[in-house]
């Protein structure tokens, strides 16, 4: 491989030629050969876009020249574009700080920036990072990046599912079945309403996760090494949150107290936890419909969901809830996800968490996979679910909870008298309320109607 040299504070290294990073990415890259994970590409397109702002403000403020400032939002836009992607070459497990990524892209942008320009004009520290530090980037980053991954891909992937869940709550809000507590049969509801409770869920969860973004919107940039703001000049910090908000479409404000931005996380463990909500309310939802479809002939079996691929590489015609697995394997990996950052977040020690790195991949990969996971889910599974109107009805003839709309007529007592005995007896709520004497079989059939248990006109 050809090599040019380049050099930092601690001397020459040899960097690939056709790359556009120098030296201190390729020592980052050579001395933490650990795992396969990268740097998230959304920390990396949220670096363009600071930095992008960066070259404004301090361009307003008279700190860099027009030709820099312009050179850099150009090479800023081809990074968002992502024609730069092969350049960002860094794993998460490194310095705690992110400044390596920080450099990564400052080294990308002043070296592509210099070609663009047909001379060595922009340096990566004086230049590209002047009027910042790796200490305030990074938690910019993190924050704009995890507002963005928030807001475009999983709010899209949610109200895709609930738009589903909605249609199916309307369309069989008319099918009356047995409900289920405590895994034991229950009194009545329909199947419209209880879809209607996983429709619920979403949007109460989608409302959490907006309600917790408050705190995404305030940035650390302008509070440089520790929060003091030393060599950024007075007013960047408000100025470049303005112009990132102008460039990202997304309204950022400058963090009230530095020093808490810089060292505490809290504000991306609250949103994550508003995440995890999501995810716990997603693990329940996929276990009632892969439960309600179980069988299809020794199972409830009163919904069915479409069947995808085979299920079983030895028994014939054997179809599994595939969707539904997948979807609650992500749940976990959200929920340890929260752990890991829950854990990271409590590491901050003096002026900065060194756990950011962590943090970033954990969020962003919870996000990204509830979103791809919510729309396979949505797109294979949830969109076919159809009522067994059969198996439904059958379910529902056979519970004795519906002796419940007895109370108020025979009292609790007599009731329970009613369908202990069917159960004993293995007879049906009628017969054994005949036998009992407590009804005439007319009574029994205008007061036991499910239809009238549902209420569907308190909907």
């Amino acid at each position: 491989m050809d090599y040019r040299i380049e050099h930092d504070s601690l001397g020459e290294v040899k960097v690939p030629k056709d790359k556009y990073w120098a030296a201190q990415t390729q020592r980052s890259y050579e001395n933490f050969k650990i795992g396969q994970e990268k740097m998230p590409r959304e920390i990396i397109q949220a670096f363009a876009l600071l930095k992008y702002a960066a070259a404004q403000a301090n361009c307003e403020l008279g700190l860099l020249d027009q030709k820099k400032a312009q050179a850099i939002e150009e090479v800023c836009d081809q990074i968002l574009a992502g024609s730069l992607d092969d350049h960002f070459p860094l794993v998460v497990w490194q310095t705690g700080s992110g400044t390596q990524s920080n450099m990564n892209v400052n080294e990308v942008i002043a070296h592509r920036a210099n070609e663009i320009l047909g001379q060595d004009l922009l340096h990566p520290n004086d230049d590209v990072n002047r009027s910042q530090s790796s200490n305030d980037t990074f938690p910019t980053a993190l924050h704009i990046s995890s507002l963005l991954a928030v807001e475009e891909r999983l709010f899209p992937a949610i109200e895709e599912l609930k738009s589903t869940f909605d249609e199916l709550s309307q369309a069989y809000m008319d099918i009356i079945k047995t409900g289920r507590t405590h895994l034991q049969d229950a009194v009545p509801l329909s199947l419209g309403q209880e879809i209607s409770a996983w429709s619920r869920m979403l949007e109460v969860s989608k409302d959490m996760i907006q309600d917790s973004l408050a705190g995404l919107r305030e940035i650390a940039l302008g509070g440089t090494a520790v929060g003091t703001g030393l060599n950024a000049p007075e007013g960047f910090a408000d100025l470049v949150a303005e112009k990132i908000s102008q460039k990202s479409g997304y309204p950022f404000l400058s963090a009230k107290n530095k020093f808490h931005a810089l060292t505490s996380k809290d504000q991306i463990v609250f949103v994550h936890g508003a995440i995890k909500a999501l995810a716990c309310d997603l693990l329940k939802i996929a276990n009632d419909i892969r439960m309600l479809a179980s069988g299809p002939k020794c199972g409830i079996g009163e919904i069915t969901i479409p069947a995808n691929e085979p299920g079983s590489s030895i028994m014939p015609g054997k179809v599994n809830p595939t969707q539904a697995e997948a979807l609650t394997m992500v749940c976990l990996q959200v929920m340890g996800n929260d752990t890991a950052i829950s854990m990271a977040a409590s590491q901050g020690n003096y002026q900065l968490n060194v756990y950011m790195p962590l943090i970033a991949y954990n969020f962003l990969q919870s996000v990204r996979l509830l979103a791809d996971a919510l729309k396979s889910f949505n797109l294979h599974c949830a969109q076919g679910i159809k009522p067994n109107r059969e198996k439904i009805q059958e379910n529902l003839d056979k519970s004795l909870m519906l002796v419940t709309a007895l109370n108020p007529y025979l009292g609790y007592e007599n009731a329970a008298k009613i369908a202990n005995k069917a159960y004993a007896e293995n007879k049906t709520l009628k017969e054994a309320c005949l036998d009992l004497g407590l009804l005439t079989e007319e009574e029994f059939d205008q007061i036991l109607d499910p239809k009238k248990m549902v209420h569907l006109d308190r909907n």
